[in-house]
């Protein structure tokens, strides 16, 4: 039976852990944190319970087929539910657009909103479908293992009908024309850690998952998701080992072969896979002079995605403006922008999200609403020193929320602040970035850190930075796709 150890029990590692057991691989999947899910972290404060991230769940196949691979059912595990109407953008000038996956509904306020819009919707609908069966066809089943992948005449030519050379923005500007709806649509850049005046219009897909197929929560809260993972893991025999931290990808010549624990203890193994931030796991864990295709230098030239400050507040009341999402968007989005990546500093009127899961789900929060609210942040610099002060910049948003008809200050009973100083040290995240790699930069949307080790045999990679890219859809899918390469792999050796 083949060893496995697998660094990181996050969506990528567990689904990776899960697939490889029911195939006869003996997985260890060493977790340094207490619990497994990575950013996929349940919280409790008081009689209130928060869902880290990810707050919005697209693409719930994905998450069932993890589990309905091994014969099981999904529904089972957890409980997945549609949100028919499940963001209300709110604007400046007060107005507002739900996105939902009702067609005549987004047409009727697009009528109010944006006339013309209204007339192009059918129109960018087709579109975006078009776009997301492209990707889920030559993109999401690809394992990128060296570049001789990169250079299929196929995927080049699938490359170039996925719009890589027109921004996001400017793909919405051929459907809206007004700012507040460019604006609203332009949001799905975060959801990839990046700006949509620069990211490719490739990721209005995104848009597809959200207005057509729809989005999804599970009951409970998401972290249910990790948890039927964690549940189905050990049911396989699948050995997790939580507060265990790796120090070191062991080699034996130019080939992993096991790690090291923070401990001393070496454990031996036939792969290793990495489900940690490439950016910072493999230059902590591998010497430089063992991985000269990925050396600090090139690490360093990288841009980082943005990062988050996060409050979790616990209210004693009930906000009836607010639905499972809200977004109170800024005056200036472009500046906002400009601000994270150019001048690599906090929004003084930054866009403000809140996720609401109590207004599906009241059992979260019994006595009022548990607002996860989330203000887009810089990457740290390279000192690592956070470029705001926490509790000021809370108050901020407080203010801002309160000017827009929101005080929820007088009703907090609990609360807590996450800043990307602690999303860099919980999670191992290079920079405190959320999704690894932005893609703001063709190259970095398209060309991102292949799943193999060009330079060490046996080495893998599955997460947000490496293919096919962040959002927990995707790095569940990539946990998926390195282990068919080791079942591949194995299959072929034994012929």
């Amino acid at each position: 039976m083949k060893k496995v150890a697998i660094i990181g029990g996050g969506l990528g590692g567990l689904s990776a852990a899960i697939t490889l057991q029911n195939a006869g691989f003996q997985v260890d999947v060493y977790e340094k944190n207490d619990h497994f899910g990575g950013k996929l972290m349940g919280v409790k404060l008081g009689d209130y319970h928060f869902d880290f991230g990810p707050n919005t769940i697209t693409m719930p196949h994905v998450f069932n087929r993890v589990i309905e691979q091994t014969g099981e059912r999904a529904g089972d595990y957890f409980e997945m539910m549609k949100l028919q109407d499940h963001t209300r953008n709110i604007f400046p000038d007060g107005s507002h657009y739900d996105f939902t996956s009702r067609m005549d509904r987004a047409v009727s306020q697009l009528e109010k909103l944006d006339p013309a819009g209204a007339e192009r919707y059918p129109a960018f609908i087709r579109e975006i479908t078009s776009l997301y069966e492209k990707a889920e066809q030559h993109f999401f089943p690809r394992t990128f293992q060296s570049w001789t992948d990169y250079l299929s005449p196929s995927l080049a030519a699938a490359m170039m009908r996925v719009r890589p050379l027109q921004t996001l923005d400017a793909f919405f500007r051929q459907y809206f024309s007004d700012p507040r709806i460019l604006n609203a649509y332009g949001r799905y850049a975060t959801y990839i850690g990046s700006s949509p005046y620069r990211t490719p219009a490739t990721f209005a897909m995104i848009a597809y998952l959200e207005m057509v197929e729809g989005v999804y929560y599970v009951k409970g809260g998401n972290v249910k998701i990790a948890e039927a993972y964690v549940s189905l893991a050990e049911k396989l025999g699948v050995k997790l080992h939580s507060g265990t931290e790796v120090k070191k990808v062991l080699l034996r010549g130019k080939k992993a072969c096991g790690v090291e624990l923070s401990s001393g203890e070496q454990i031996g193994a036939d792969y290793v896979i990495m489900n940690a931030d490439l950016l910072k796991a493999y230059p902590e864990l591998v010497a430089e002079e063992d991985r000269p295709s990925f050396t600090d230098r090139k690490v360093a030239r990288m841009e980082p995605s943005i990062s988050a400050f996060v409050i979790l507040a616990g209210v004693r009341k009930r906000f009836p403006q607010l639905r499972h999402h809200t977004v109170y968007f800024s005056r200036n989005y472009q500046q906002e922008f400009n601000d994270l990546f150019a001048h690599k500093h906090y929004s003084t009127d930054p866009t403000i999200y809140l996720s609401n899961s109590s207004y599906s789900d009241k059992d979260r929060s019994p006595k009022g609403d548990n607002l996860f609210i989330l203000v887009n942040a810089p990457a740290l610099p390279g000192s690592g020193k956070l470029q705001v002060d926490p509790s000021a910049y809370k108050e901020l948003i407080y203010r801002k929320l309160a000017e827009r008809g929101l005080d929820i200050l007088p009703h907090i009973e609990v609360e807590r602040v996450i800043t990307p100083a602690e999303i860099a040290d919980t999670f191992g995240a290079h920079r405190g970035a959320l999704y690894g790699l932005s893609s703001n930069r063709v190259k970095d949307a398209f060309l991102r850190p292949g799943n193999a080790s060009r330079d060490i045999s046996g080495l893998y990679f599955t997460g947000g930075s490496t293919h096919p890219g962040g959002g927990s859809p995707m790095v569940t899918m990539s946990g998926m796709n390195v282990a068919k390469i080791l079942m591949e792999k194995e299959n072929h050796q034994t012929r």
